[in-house]
């Protein structure tokens, strides 16, 4: 039999609880929280006591009972591990095939350790896409938000126009793994997602809540090839008019990812218009300062400040 590992669902180290899909031969940027463990549906009958008339043939019936749930619970971890998100790719693990190599970085060594640039407030660290971008003086790094998205905003937020129960940022960055039904290509990709990526920023709030009384109208001021990391991408850039308050700026950068088979990446930007919001070049400033992970450049990357 072959000792290639078959295309699945695997742990993923650079980030614990979760699994990534490996698809025979890279691992992807396409991930999903661990299933929970199979619990055993009913009690094991205990063994009974040791005593006169055969007390020692009740206990390994009760072990031999137990040890084949345990085997049952196995095989059946293990089917429901090969299986993706609908169900469609169930992998046989075969005893004969080896485990797919940890996911690696850019110089070849494994991630199953913290980066060396976590913890460091002057960068965003994607973990899973393999990158970092400068977080600019005057933003932060939030430990959590509703959209569950890695993001950056300018410190100190304010009511959204439109909705006083809702905080709004003057500028926001997130990065994010497309699905799988999305555009092939960066290009198409970028100008499919600035959509999603306008109204997220200026139309409804991720439960449906609209804020800034929704987005009346906008218009297209950038579509071009861009070079991220060395490699090209595309942005696609709306000035966005609201129904209240200044409006702002929305983009959409796309861009093969630095690890695994090189799954595209989103960036998404949003920018207040108006004096309160950060400069639009600082966009700029933000892409040209992306880098793969362990990059020690600091020429507008990591560990730089950027000024916003």
């Amino acid at each position: 039999m072959s000792n290639a590992t078959p295309p699945g669902w695997y742990p993923d180290t650079a980030a614990p609880g979760n699994e990534r899909w490996w698809d025979g031969t890279a691992w992807t940027a396409h991930t999903r929280p661990c299933a929970p463990a199979t619990q055993q549906s009913g009690p094991v009958r205990p063994a009974a006591p040791a005593g006169p008339g055969g007390g020692g043939s009740g206990r390994i019936i009760a072990l031999v009972v137990a040890g084949a749930v345990v085997v049952g619970a196995a095989v059946t971890g293990a089917v429901l591990r090969g299986r993706d998100d609908g169900g469609k790719r169930p992998q046989a693990r075969s005893s004969s095939a080896a485990p797919p190599p940890a996911a690696t970085g850019t110089d070849g060594t494994p991630d199953d350790s913290p980066s060396p640039d976590d913890g460091d407030p002057t960068v965003l660290v994607d973990q899973l896409n393999g990158i970092t971008l400068p977080i600019p003086d005057g933003w932060e790094k939030p430990d959590s938000t509703v959209e569950q998205m890695l993001t950056m905003r300018t410190t100190g937020s304010y009511n959204c126009p439109g909705s006083s129960s809702d905080s709004c940022y003057h500028g926001t960055v997130t990065t994010r793994t497309p699905n799988a039904g999305d555009a092939g290509s960066a290009e198409e990709l970028a100008k499919d997602d600035i959509a999603d990526a306008a109204k997220g920023a200026y139309g409804e709030n991720a439960v449906g809540t609209r804020i800034h009384r929704g987005i009346t109208s906008h218009k297209q001021i950038a579509a071009a090839s861009v070079s991220v990391t060395g490699r090209t991408g595309y942005q696609v850039r709306w000035r966005v008019v609201t129904g209240k308050g200044p409006g702002g700026y929305a983009q959409s950068l796309v861009f093969p990812s630095t690890v695994g088979s090189e799954s595209l990446v989103v960036v998404r930007y949003a920018f207040d218009a108006g004096p309160d919001g950060p400069p639009l070049s600082l966009m700029d400033t933000l892409t040209k300062g992306i880098r793969p992970i362990g990059d020690s450049e600091t020429s507008g990357g990591v560990g730089s400040s950027v000024a916003p």
